[in-house]
């Protein structure tokens, strides 16, 4: 009977390296993982690049190249990235990523960041109920079909930073943390209630894009980032309401808009609700 030796070699620049990566910035899970879990996720990482790296089931090595061209659609969720209890971390995966993965149906978290997605279908998560949290940060996504995340009641975060949309699908009621930051966004592909019924929301992050107006802002918004855009102009319905000199907004704490060609002293009543002015540019 012949026996099979699989020998692996850790290689100490696989942590360090996706250490690199798993800490840099990222407005939407900073502190989101815990530490036991963050151990799990290197510990899997490794057995998962081990299992890649195996030897097949022959009497000798097979000495041939292996095919970086290949689609990652053709291989399992779970190999090609790993795979926690409920989480699934499929960062600059090789070979190529250009879709979402088919989830397990117990997914919760999902970071697909820094790939090359470049559509968010309708089916990618409508069988995925259970999901509370995506980052698809850093890929080449364009576009998303309308009803993309119309199932996904759960979903409290939510990151597409860092892309190529110049318009936003309709958003899940009950996010609380929505990141666009580094897109091509202009006014126009922002529709007017886009945020209005997210009445959970509290980071908003547009900074970067094209945009030329201020959006229907929440109420219960707390950190609004909207700099480096091309706002021009703002007025006591931004912020306030014209109709009710009682109004106040007390949770709205940060405000940025400096990068922009407004000049926020020409519009002193737009900020009396507010705690707090605008970062920005005054004169």
């Amino acid at each position: 009977m012949k026996v099979l030796v699989f020998t692996c070699v850790l290689v100490p620049w696989l942590v360090a390296a996706s250490a690199r990566r798993f800490d840099q910035d990222s407005q939407l899970i900073p502190g989101s993982l815990p530490g036991g879990e963050l151990n799990g996720y290197f510990i899997d990482h490794l057995k998962s690049r081990r299992a890649r790296r195996a030897l097949p089931l022959a009497d000798e090595p097979d000495d041939s190249p292996i095919d970086q061209e290949g689609d990652a659609i053709d291989l399992p969720t779970c190999l090609l990235c790993v795979c926690l209890t409920g989480s699934v971390y499929c960062e600059e995966v090789s070979p190529e990523m250009t879709s979402v993965p088919t989830l397990p149906k117990e997914t919760a978290y999902l970071y697909a960041r820094f790939n090359k997605i470049k559509k968010i279908r309708t089916k990618d998560f409508a069988d995925i109920v259970t999901l509370k949290r995506i980052d698809l940060t850093g890929n080449m996504i364009s576009e998303i079909e309308d009803g993309s995340f119309s199932k996904l009641i759960l979903l409290e975060e939510l990151s597409l930073a860092e892309n190529q949309l110049v318009k936003l699908p309709m958003l899940p009621a009950k996010l609380k943390s929505f990141n666009a930051n580094f897109n091509l966004l202009k006014t126009k592909g922002v529709k007017a209630n886009t945020f209005k019924k997210m009445t959970m929301l509290v980071n908003l992050y547009l900074a970067d894009n094209q945009m030329e107006a201020v959006p229907h802002i929440p109420d219960s918004v707390r950190v609004l980032h909207l700099q480096n855009n091309n706002i021009t102009e703002v007025n006591i319905d931004t912020f306030c309401r014209s109709n009710d000199t009682y109004y106040l907004r007390p949770s709205l704490g940060e405000v940025r808009l400096d990068g922009n060609p407004v000049v926020l002293s020409k519009y002193p009543d737009s900020f009396t609700c507010m705690k707090v002015l605008p970062v920005g540019r005054y004169r």
